[in-house]
């Protein structure tokens, strides 16, 4: 009875997992469209996530957790520079120019590149002679089609049975050719924002598993939002120097803020790492699908948005590339526990199961 319900509760976990995910994408479209400075949108959302942190680090493993040096902090300042403060940056830049369906749909790049990251590394395998070499080089292949095709084509628009948005938010529309040309030229831009923002969070996921071993998982993240949002506060300054649209109001910008900050970062990250010590990260990993179906019916109903065929299509593709990565890396563990089975010797599996353990964290950050 106690693996039955474990095992329904990790099924809840990683759906409402995925809905605060769909929330934020949309929240912070919404944010974005009526005005919201993405800058300063990223520099709050991260003071936000460190003001809860910061006290719940400090009750939780004040007498636990590794003293921090000035070497130790060094090393968290610099990987958040690129994989927490960089990452939000493009990514909010990209999703000012783009939608919530699209940066969703992107959301399931991220695991094959980090796969790609770690082959580079030498911490994955790429065995071409093999089929799970094969099935993984697909997936790579569906991956990249599907960016491209996300950037490039958008198609016929399926219009939401909603007429009524709930929430008003800017559009992007324009009878104007030109206006037209310049759009399709932002959303590419926007589009290849936040995959370089994926990128980037790939390299981080790939990067931090020394770092854990330096202290603690919460007190790493503690730290890195912390420098980040210092980091964040110094870019949002020199790209925003009018200090009245620093101001939030009672509305959306500040409603974002607060469930990016509060819910994504600090209570998603521990539901992750519940699910993870569970039922493992690649059980996780099968579920961040879930975001692009789950922001397309929130899109839709809620504000009203049209969905079109390229993204449909696009988000099959990337669907299809991260399944496949899962699929090739199951097949690859199923050929070493034959292995073990004809009797490898014990250094070569243990070389093995090294290379196989990638951290799989990037969903867990902000």
């Amino acid at each position: 009875m106690g693996g039955s319900s474990t095992s329904t509760k990790a099924y809840g976990a990683v759906v409402l997992i995925r809905l605060m995910y769909s929330g934020m994408h949309v929240m912070s479209k919404v944010a974005l469209d009526q005005g919201m400075n993405p800058f300063v949108f990223v520099f709050y959302r991260h003071t936000t996530a460190a003001l809860v942190l910061i006290p719940a680090t400090f009750i939780l493993e004040r007498r636990k957790t590794k003293p921090v040096t000035l070497k130790i902090a060094g090393k968290m300042f610099i990987h958040a520079l690129y994989g927490v403060t960089a990452v939000g940056v493009l990514f909010n830049l990209g999703l000012n120019y783009a939608s919530a369906t699209s940066s969703s749909a992107l959301y399931n790049v991220q695991p094959v590149v980090t796969f790609i990251l770690a082959v580079i590394f030498g911490m994955e395998s790429m065995k071409l002679k093999k089929l799970h070499g094969n099935v993984k080089v697909a997936g790579i292949i569906f991956c990249i089609a599907g960016v491209t095709v996300l950037a490039f084509y958008e198609g016929p628009m399926f219009k939401s049975f909603n007429h009524h948005r709930f929430v008003q938010h800017g559009s992007t529309s324009s009878s104007s050719s030109g206006a037209e040309t310049n759009s399709k030229k932002l959303w590419v831009f926007g589009i290849f924002l936040m995959t370089l923002s994926n990128i980037l969070a790939g390299l981080w996921t790939v990067l931090q598993g020394p770092l854990i071993e330096d202290t603690s998982k919460l007190m790493n993240t503690t730290l890195q939002i912390s420098c980040a949002s210092v980091q964040a506060f110094v870019v949002a300054v020199a790209a925003e120097r009018d200090f009245s649209k620093w101001k939030l109001g009672w509305n959306i910008s500040l409603a974002a803020v607060i469930y990016s900050g509060v819910i994504v970062t600090a209570l998603s990250y521990y539901m992750q790492m519940w699910t993870i010590s569970k039922r493992g990260p690649v059980f996780l990993a099968m579920s961040m699908p879930l975001t692009l179906i789950f922001t397309i019916v929130i899109s839709s109903f809620v504000l009203g948005d049209a969905v079109s065929l390229g993204s449909i299509i696009s988000g099959i593709l990337l669907i299809g590339g991260l399944y496949n990565v899962l699929w090739g890396k199951s097949m690859e563990r199923k050929d070493d526990m034959n292995k073990i089975g004809a009797g490898k010797p014990v250094l070569e599996l243990q070389a093995d199961k090294e290379a196989d353990q990638v951290p799989d964290d990037a969903a867990a950050k902000v």
